[in-house]
């Protein structure tokens, strides 16, 4: 079985990945600033991808990468970095023939369209975020159509799963977290409004999958999410059921976090993407589904592992 690498992984996706990798061969990289073993028999690469011979190195031998870096979130890092990084990796993996698997966002897509996105749902990025990811989208399309390159976008949309280390999960982070606390859950904007989360476990097999299927490539793909999404009230009473707590929530409207944002840098980052908080958010996985035969996990079950995981590290 060929090498396989995962350049960025040490986010919850990356060591989902490296799980989930292990179906399909016995070589894996780990690519990060300081990687760890997720499995026990990955080859760990410390390198930076900012660094074109630390990539090129990175990507050396390997039949398939796997792009699941996390940039720290501010439109300043993202726009130094983004462009670099991808340029870096698609060079990389053009001069060792390798494919590439790109785990992307759903930042790039209209604004109109969020109520129900497809891989065929217009780029028109409403945010500074979103134009940058835009960018590196368009610079792997293009290698893409200049034939050197065999690569996938793979979009996610927002995810939550058992690795309660995912980071910007904001449902992990303001909702679950604090409802464990003891604290109320906050949400954004509107309480009615449907909201799609990705299960990490199960992007991670379907990146699995598309990076092993030859015919996959040269394509955008939405990663398997349960249809019919809960708005921000029931994922609330979902969790709080869960975890046998009341649903104590407060909802942060728009105009509070951007005052909050000129004292909180985070909340300043977020305050851009809060259009995908005050109108549905209904990601469709309707392709990926039907080719692999995959039903996705539901929300119920989703949730459940989460608090299963909550409940045995709060043991410890």
């Amino acid at each position: 079985m060929g090498l396989q690498v995962i350049l960025g992984s040490g986010g919850a996706i990356g060591v989902e990945l490296a799980r989930a990798l292990k179906s399909y061969t016995d070589r894996i990289r780990l690519v990060a600033r300081n990687p760890k073993k997720v499995v026990g028999d990955e080859e760990l690469f410390p390198g930076d991808l900012l660094d074109p011979n630390a990539a090129d190195a990175a990507v050396r031998g390997a039949e398939a990468a796997y792009l699941t870096v996390g940039l720290p979130y501010t439109v300043k890092v993202w726009r130094e970095k983004w462009p670099s990084l991808m340029q870096n990796v698609i060079t990389a993996c053009k001069r060792h023939g390798t494919r590439l698997v790109f785990f992307d966002n759903v930042y790039p897509i209209d604004i109109a369209h969020i109520g129900h996105m497809t891989e065929g749902s217009p780029v028109n990025p409403p945010s500074k975020k979103g134009r940058v990811r835009a960018q590196v989208d368009q610079m792997l399309i293009d290698a893409m159509a200049g034939g050197e390159l065999r690569a996938i976008i793979a979009r996610s949309a927002d995810f939550y799963g058992p690795d309660l280390n995912v980071g910007m999960s904001a449902l992990l982070e303001m909702t679950v977290k604090n409802m464990q606390n003891g604290k109320p859950a906050n949400w954004f904007c509107r309480l009615d409004k449907k909201h799609s989360f990705t299960y990490t476990p199960d992007a991670a097999k379907a990146t699995a999958i598309l990076g092993n299927d030859p015919s996959a490539f040269n394509q955008i793909w939405h990663l398997p999410t349960a249809p019919n999404p809960l708005t921000g009230l029931e994922w609330i009473e979902l969790f709080a059921r869960e975890m046998g707590v009341a649903p104590r929530k407060m909802v942060a409207p728009k105009f509070l976090v951007t005052v909050m944002g000129l004292f909180n840098p985070l909340m300043g980052e977020l305050s851009e993407m809060l259009y995908q908080f005050d109108r549905d958010y209904i990601f469709d996985s309707t392709k990926f589904e039907r080719t692999y035969n995959f039903t996705p996990t539901p929300y119920t079950e989703g949730a459940r592992a989460v608090v299963k995981t909550l409940s045995t590290v709060s043991q410890k």
